[in-house]
């Protein structure tokens, strides 16, 4: 299977992969068997998504749950997997080198606009002592002008500014402009596929 990684997040030390587009469409059913060629724990917590400011703290004992009401997954835990599923809303991975915590964020207009971004980081100062200087923050593709009305990409990339957030990097890509590797909801009406986002502190599976 194909898939993205991003050297920032390599650089420290995190498995992590956004899947590209495939023939048939990837399903949730799929996930194991990407989670495995990925190196990825194949314990998992994916998010209910709601395009809202949802977040929540999850361990090894919420493995195989959807969490409800959330748009960003936080875990301190080893030999877990965090998933969201993308098809133009922004993939957020946050990684804190102090506390070693990470967090996978699914960010579109609407939740841009609710505060997920700043929701995330709070939560991950107030509950668990990150320092936002500490942490890397990546935005992986998703749908950009001239493609969309609205560059929530950029916004995203202020607020991760607003919060200090101490290495903020964007891909730059773009879903609707490469149609050979990505879904874009907009450009394709509603009917594609999704691309998954995944992260995980564990380590390589064995």
């Amino acid at each position: 299977m194909n898939f993205l990684r991003f050297p920032e997040l390599e650089a420290r030390g995190l498995p992590h992969f956004f899947s590209l587009r495939s023939e048939p469409a990837l399903t949730s059913a799929d996930l194991p068997t990407l989670l495995k060629q990925a190196g990825l724990p194949d314990n998992y917590v994916p998010a209910e998504q709601t395009h809202g400011a949802g977040v929540a703290v999850v361990g090894v004992a919420d493995a195989g749950k959807v969490i409800p009401g959330v748009d960003a997954l936080i875990t301190w835990e080893k030999n877990l997997s965090l998933v969201i599923r993308v098809a133009d809303c922004g993939p957020i991975w946050i990684h804190c080198r102090k506390t070693g915590g990470v967090a996978l964020v699914h960010s579109g207009r609407k939740g841009t606009e609710a505060g997920v971004i700043p929701a995330t980081i709070r939560k991950m100062k107030e509950e668990l002592g990150a320092d936002p200087k500490e942490m890397l923050a990546h935005l992986g593709p998703c749908i950009r002008p001239p493609h969309y009305g609205v560059d929530f990409a950029s916004e995203i990339i202020r607020q991760l500014h607003r919060e200090g957030v101490g290495q903020i990097v964007d891909s730059g890509l773009c879903t609707a402009s490469d149609q050979t590797r990505f879904y874009s909801y907009h450009r394709e009406k509603g009917r594609t596929g999704r691309h998954f986002a995944a992260v995980s502190i564990g380590g390589p599976r064995v």
